[in-house]
């Protein structure tokens, strides 16, 4: 090299020039943050976190990393994917924090469970994303990061239209939303939209990271494994390309589904004003005449809105549930009762649509 010169810039890598793009996309903070990034030891969160760091390390990204693990304690070596995460971690050439928590998953779940698979995927979901929050509120962070890919993506989507999803349910993963009702911390997903899991992998090879392989990605007992190592392959032999036609089609019915839910939250507020009283829930009563005089995909958003909004979530709420209240409207006469999960009854009285969570109550029925 002749002397004087400067030494050449390092060249960044193309998943880590696609990341910076999705970043800059997505209005993310360039500098000065403190960003919480989920990494269970797998291809998409090793990747994700050594892109981060690379991004950092080439002065395109002035951000503090903070890496968050929870060992969920469903597999007897789990305590190695936390060794293996810290010492990722201790490894980069950026100094990084490493948070660890554990959950005692299968200690938490009924000895009387029906629906084990399911409800241990829940509850793993849910312990994840409380474990985040709090970390990122412990740590005075504002973002939470998740290696979410296209993949990922196409499953989920594939999932719910199995389960029976309208087109809001089959509409894509936001890349970015609140980490939890009325919380100012954002779960991001910079991978989600341009990601495929071939590509994390590739990337960890190329770093000549040997990623960690959980067991249970394999177990067919949980039915997102069944539908990625059963269904997608079999899809793809009809469309090779299926995973970003999903993708795409997801967008596709996500843009479609805002428009719908404006005029859903329209009719919600009208139906909610011309019954005149709020039930127990506070969550006020339906109007069945303004109801009945929507279209059905509007009037459907808008049923789901308020179950949404009286209970705090919509677990385990299918179609099948909302086909069920719209039989209410339609039917023509008072006392009949549609069902949620979770204990929750909706009825049909006096002209109006009312939901408890107390059970059915006796009271005038419609003539």
């Amino acid at each position: 090299m002749p002397q004087g010169s400067a030494a050449p810039k390092e060249k960044m890598s193309t998943f880590a020039t696609k990341l910076l793009a999705e970043w800059r996309r997505l209005d993310l903070p360039s500098s000065g943050d403190s960003v919480v990034v989920a990494v269970s030891g797998g291809a998409d969160s090793a990747a994700l976190l050594l892109s981060l760091a690379e991004l950092i390390q080439l002065d395109k990204l002035d951000i503090k990393l903070i890496v968050a693990h929870l060992d969920h304690g469903l597999r007897k070596d789990s305590r190695k994917d936390a060794q293996w995460v810290a010492k990722l971690a201790r490894s980069l050439s950026v100094k990084v924090d490493v948070v660890s928590g554990r959950a005692n998953l299968k200690g938490s779940l009924p000895a009387s469970n029906s629906r084990p698979a399911a409800n241990l995927e829940q509850a793993a979901r849910h312990a994840r994303y409380e474990f985040l929050r709090k970390t990122a509120k412990k740590k005075n962070a504002k973002l939470v990061l998740t290696a979410h890919t296209l993949d990922d993506q196409a499953e989920t989507i594939l999932m719910r239209l199995l389960r029976g999803s309208a087109a809001e349910g089959l509409s894509s993963m936001l890349p970015v939303r609140p980490i939890a009702a009325g919380s100012d911390i954002r779960l991001v997903r910079p991978l989600l939209n341009w990601a495929s899991r071939r590509e994390t992998e590739d990337y960890c090879h190329s770093r000549s990271i040997e990623f960690r392989i959980d067991v249970m990605n394999d177990d067919e007992m949980f039915s997102r494994v069944r539908v990625r190592k059963q269904l997608l392959p079999l899809m793809k032999s009809f469309n090779p390309r299926i995973v970003e036609t999903l993708n795409r089609t997801a967008i596709l019915l996500g843009e479609d589904a805002q428009a719908l839910s404006i005029a859903a939250d329209r009719l919600l507020e009208s139906a909610t004003v011309a019954s005149g009283i709020s039930n127990e829930t506070n969550s006020g009563s339906l109007d069945v005449v303004v109801l009945l005089k929507a279209p059905a995909a509007i009037r459907r958003r808008a049923l789901r809105e308020w179950i949404l909004r009286t209970r705090g979530d919509l677990n385990r709420v299918e179609m099948v549930h909302l086909i069920a209240v719209e039989k209410l409207l339609t039917e023509g006469r008072g006392g009949r009762v549609a069902e949620l999960p979770g204990g929750m009854t909706i009825t049909r009285r006096r002209g109006r649509l009312e939901l408890s969570d107390k059970g059915v109550e006796k009271g005038p029925l419609d003539i």
